[in-house]
Protein backbone atom coordinates (compact mmCIF):
# COMPACT_ATOMS: atom_id res chain seq x y z
CA UNK A 1 0.00 0.00 0.00
CA UNK A 2 3.03 2.28 0.36
CA UNK A 3 3.88 2.00 -3.34
CA UNK A 4 1.29 4.52 -4.63
CA UNK A 5 2.40 7.09 -2.06
CA UNK A 6 6.06 6.54 -2.94
CA UNK A 7 5.18 7.02 -6.61
CA UNK A 8 3.50 10.34 -5.78
CA UNK A 9 6.57 11.42 -3.82
CA UNK A 10 8.85 10.37 -6.69
CA UNK A 11 6.64 12.27 -9.15
CA UNK A 12 6.86 15.42 -7.01
CA UNK A 13 10.64 15.08 -6.75
CA UNK A 14 10.94 14.56 -10.52
CA UNK A 15 8.85 17.65 -11.10
CA UNK A 16 11.01 19.54 -8.61
CA UNK A 17 14.17 19.02 -10.65
CA UNK A 18 14.86 22.66 -11.65
CA UNK A 19 16.07 22.16 -15.22
CA UNK A 20 15.92 25.83 -16.26
CA UNK A 21 17.72 26.94 -13.11
CA UNK A 22 20.51 24.38 -13.50
CA UNK A 23 20.99 25.05 -17.22
CA UNK A 24 20.95 28.85 -16.76
CA UNK A 25 23.57 28.64 -14.02
CA UNK A 26 25.78 26.31 -16.06
CA UNK A 27 25.46 28.17 -19.36
CA UNK A 28 25.32 31.82 -18.32
CA UNK A 29 26.03 31.90 -14.58
CA UNK A 30 22.62 33.43 -13.88
CA UNK A 31 19.54 32.48 -11.90
CA UNK A 32 16.80 32.31 -14.54
CA UNK A 33 14.32 33.50 -11.88
CA UNK A 34 16.21 36.79 -11.66
CA UNK A 35 16.32 37.64 -15.36
CA UNK A 36 14.03 37.94 -18.37
CA UNK A 37 10.42 37.52 -17.27
CA UNK A 38 11.67 35.78 -14.08
CA UNK A 39 9.89 32.52 -14.91
CA UNK A 40 11.78 29.29 -14.40
CA UNK A 41 10.68 27.72 -17.65
CA UNK A 42 11.58 26.98 -21.24
CA UNK A 43 10.12 30.15 -22.75
CA UNK A 44 12.11 32.48 -20.50
CA UNK A 45 15.21 30.33 -20.99
CA UNK A 46 14.84 30.64 -24.77
CA UNK A 47 14.67 34.43 -24.43
CA UNK A 48 17.59 34.66 -22.02
CA UNK A 49 19.86 31.79 -23.12
CA UNK A 50 18.81 31.24 -26.73
CA UNK A 51 16.53 28.87 -28.63
CA UNK A 52 18.83 25.84 -28.28
CA UNK A 53 18.75 25.95 -24.47
CA UNK A 54 15.06 26.80 -24.36
CA UNK A 55 14.35 23.72 -26.46
CA UNK A 56 16.57 21.56 -24.26
CA UNK A 57 14.74 22.73 -21.14
CA UNK A 58 11.34 22.19 -22.80
CA UNK A 59 12.30 18.61 -23.70
CA UNK A 60 13.57 17.90 -20.19
CA UNK A 61 10.46 19.43 -18.55
CA UNK A 62 8.14 17.52 -20.91
CA UNK A 63 10.08 14.35 -20.07
CA UNK A 64 9.70 14.73 -16.33
CA UNK A 65 5.94 15.16 -16.72
CA UNK A 66 5.64 12.09 -18.94
CA UNK A 67 7.95 10.00 -16.76
CA UNK A 68 5.83 10.66 -13.66
CA UNK A 69 2.75 9.17 -15.34
CA UNK A 70 4.77 6.34 -16.91
CA UNK A 71 6.22 5.43 -13.50
CA UNK A 72 2.71 5.09 -12.06
CA UNK A 73 1.75 3.02 -15.10
CA UNK A 74 4.82 0.78 -14.67
CA UNK A 75 3.53 -0.13 -11.21
CA UNK A 76 0.05 -0.83 -12.65
CA UNK A 77 -1.54 1.88 -10.55
CA UNK A 78 -5.12 2.93 -11.22
CA UNK A 79 -6.02 5.92 -13.37
CA UNK A 80 -6.66 7.97 -10.23
CA UNK A 81 -3.09 7.32 -9.00
CA UNK A 82 -1.69 8.12 -12.45
CA UNK A 83 -3.52 11.44 -12.41
CA UNK A 84 -2.21 11.95 -8.88
CA UNK A 85 1.35 11.36 -10.16
CA UNK A 86 0.75 13.85 -12.97
CA UNK A 87 -0.54 16.41 -10.49
CA UNK A 88 2.44 15.86 -8.17
CA UNK A 89 4.94 16.34 -11.00
CA UNK A 90 3.18 19.56 -11.97
CA UNK A 91 3.18 20.75 -8.35
CA UNK A 92 6.87 19.85 -8.15
CA UNK A 93 7.64 21.95 -11.21
CA UNK A 94 5.57 24.88 -9.96
CA UNK A 95 6.79 24.65 -6.35
CA UNK A 96 10.13 22.79 -6.44
CA UNK A 97 11.69 21.77 -3.17
CA UNK A 98 15.13 22.01 -4.83
CA UNK A 99 14.65 25.68 -5.80
CA UNK A 100 13.07 27.25 -2.75
CA UNK A 101 9.53 26.51 -3.99
CA UNK A 102 9.92 29.16 -6.72
CA UNK A 103 9.27 27.26 -9.94
CA UNK A 104 7.84 27.69 -13.38
CA UNK A 105 4.28 27.76 -14.61
CA UNK A 106 4.17 24.15 -15.70
CA UNK A 107 3.22 24.24 -19.37
CA UNK A 108 5.97 21.85 -20.50
CA UNK A 109 5.50 19.51 -17.54
CA UNK A 110 1.75 19.44 -18.16
CA UNK A 111 2.45 18.70 -21.82
CA UNK A 112 4.50 15.71 -20.70
CA UNK A 113 1.68 14.54 -18.43
CA UNK A 114 -0.78 14.72 -21.29
CA UNK A 115 1.65 13.11 -23.72
CA UNK A 116 1.58 10.04 -21.46
CA UNK A 117 -2.23 10.03 -21.24
CA UNK A 118 -3.22 11.13 -24.76
CA UNK A 119 -0.21 10.98 -27.09
CA UNK A 120 -1.92 11.69 -30.42
CA UNK A 121 -3.93 14.64 -29.11
CA UNK A 122 -0.81 16.04 -27.44
CA UNK A 123 1.34 15.68 -30.55
CA UNK A 124 -1.33 17.50 -32.56
CA UNK A 125 -1.43 20.17 -29.85
CA UNK A 126 2.36 20.56 -29.99
CA UNK A 127 2.21 20.91 -33.78
CA UNK A 128 -0.51 23.56 -33.54
CA UNK A 129 1.52 25.37 -30.88
CA UNK A 130 4.57 25.42 -33.16
CA UNK A 131 2.62 26.66 -36.17
CA UNK A 132 0.74 29.33 -34.24
CA UNK A 133 3.86 30.53 -32.49
CA UNK A 134 5.60 30.89 -35.85
CA UNK A 135 2.73 33.07 -37.06
CA UNK A 136 1.72 35.16 -34.04
CA UNK A 137 5.03 35.09 -32.07
CA UNK A 138 3.10 34.84 -28.80
CA UNK A 139 3.66 31.78 -26.66
CA UNK A 140 0.58 32.54 -24.52
CA UNK A 141 -1.78 32.70 -27.50
CA UNK A 142 -0.22 29.65 -29.15
CA UNK A 143 -0.30 27.62 -25.93
CA UNK A 144 -3.88 28.53 -25.02
CA UNK A 145 -5.10 27.71 -28.54
CA UNK A 146 -3.17 24.44 -28.73
CA UNK A 147 -4.25 23.27 -25.29
CA UNK A 148 -7.85 24.20 -26.03
CA UNK A 149 -7.75 22.16 -29.24
CA UNK A 150 -6.10 19.32 -27.39
CA UNK A 151 -8.93 19.16 -24.84
CA UNK A 152 -11.54 19.25 -27.63
CA UNK A 153 -9.77 16.36 -29.36
CA UNK A 154 -9.63 14.44 -26.10
CA UNK A 155 -13.39 14.83 -25.77
CA UNK A 156 -14.09 13.93 -29.41
CA UNK A 157 -11.81 10.89 -29.27
CA UNK A 158 -13.34 9.68 -26.00
CA UNK A 159 -10.41 9.92 -23.62
CA UNK A 160 -11.27 9.07 -20.03
CA UNK A 161 -13.23 11.88 -18.36
CA UNK A 162 -10.90 12.09 -15.36
CA UNK A 163 -7.98 12.73 -17.75
CA UNK A 164 -9.98 15.42 -19.56
CA UNK A 165 -10.90 17.01 -16.21
CA UNK A 166 -7.23 16.99 -15.19
CA UNK A 167 -6.25 18.57 -18.52
CA UNK A 168 -8.79 21.36 -18.09
CA UNK A 169 -7.99 22.06 -14.43
CA UNK A 170 -4.23 21.87 -14.93
CA UNK A 171 -4.45 24.25 -17.90
CA UNK A 172 -6.42 26.67 -15.73
CA UNK A 173 -3.69 26.47 -13.10
CA UNK A 174 -1.17 28.08 -15.48
CA UNK A 175 -2.66 31.60 -15.43
CA UNK A 176 -3.23 31.21 -11.70
CA UNK A 177 0.47 30.42 -11.23
CA UNK A 178 1.35 33.43 -13.39
CA UNK A 179 -0.78 35.58 -11.10
CA UNK A 180 0.79 34.04 -7.99
CA UNK A 181 4.29 34.83 -9.34
CA UNK A 182 3.39 38.41 -10.25
CA UNK A 183 4.52 40.05 -6.96
CA UNK A 184 7.97 38.42 -7.26
CA UNK A 185 8.25 39.61 -10.85
CA UNK A 186 7.20 43.12 -9.89
CA UNK A 187 9.88 43.24 -7.18
CA UNK A 188 12.50 42.28 -9.78
CA UNK A 189 11.41 45.07 -12.10
CA UNK A 190 11.97 47.65 -9.39
CA UNK A 191 15.44 46.40 -8.40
Amino acid sequence: MFTPWLILLAAYLMGSFPTALIVSRQVAGVDIRQTGDANMGARNAAHVLGFKYGLLIAILDISKGALAVMLADAFSLSLAWKIGAACCSLLGHDFPIFAGFQGGQGLATLTGNLLAFAPLETLIGLSVYGLLYAVVRSSNIAAASAMGLQVVLMILWAEAWPVIAYAVLANLSIPLKMRLDQPRRERLRHV
